[in-house]
């Protein structure tokens, strides 16, 4: 990750901050903060996008009262402001919701892999997830063939993986709140996927 111009705009010579990032494009990509540097991810497209809404649609369907779901939600991991992530999906107690990013740790961050971000989303943001204190971290592969979700629950320092469900076996989870879902459905071309999300019961 090294400093880049992005089209008309060259960073300054000095670490970047959210405030910088109002002058970014607006072109749909995603733009993070590492140490001050920026990390740029393409805009999420076809399944990817279809993961994202259809598990922030479910979990906020199951949602109690007390939490708050976002699709993507940018956070500040230090008072610097120099480091900041935008998850796929986050779950933050309502009690904790700021303006206008977040810097306090969501109960839960999703990332929903795409061929260049799993080194990404399964080593520096698992890490950096982990040290933020970030209690539970779910990886999601949004491959047509074996759809599939990896649980990890802070143990510690860092992340113990708790489970990992593939295609139409059922994910089942206590926290942040009880939810199951098949992951198979969250990516199926068909109509009935809402029917069909929870599992057998949903």
């Amino acid at each position: 990750m090294s400093v880049m111009s992005i089209g008309e705009w060259t960073p300054p010579d000095r670490p970047l901050t959210v405030d910088d990032l109002p002058d970014m494009p607006d072109d749909g990509r995603r733009f993070e903060l590492v140490d001050g540097r920026l990390d740029v991810s393409p805009a999420p497209v076809g399944d990817h996008s279809t993961v994202e809404h259809r598990l922030s649609w479910w979990l906020q369907t199951n949602a109690p009262d007390d939490v708050r779901v976002f699709g993507t939600v940018g956070i500040n991991f230090n008072a610097e402001r120099t480091h900041h992530r935008i998850p796929d999906a986050a779950v933050f107690r309502w009690k904790d919701y700021e303006r206008p990013y977040q810097t306090r740790p969501p109960l839960l961050a999703v990332e929903v892999l795409s061929p260049e971000s799993a080194l990404r989303d399964f080593n520096t943001k698992w890490a950096e997830y982990a040290k933020f204190g970030i209690e539970a971290y779910w990886v999601i592969s949004p491959t047509r063939d074996r759809p599939g979700i990896v649980e990890y629950r802070l143990d510690g320092e860092n992340y113990a993986e708790k489970e990992m469900v593939y295609g139409t076996d059922v994910f089942t989870t206590d926290f942040p709140f009880p939810v199951s879902f098949v992951p198979h459905w969250l990516i199926a071309d068909d109509p009935a996927w809402r029917k069909h999300i929870g599992g057998p019961a949903g």
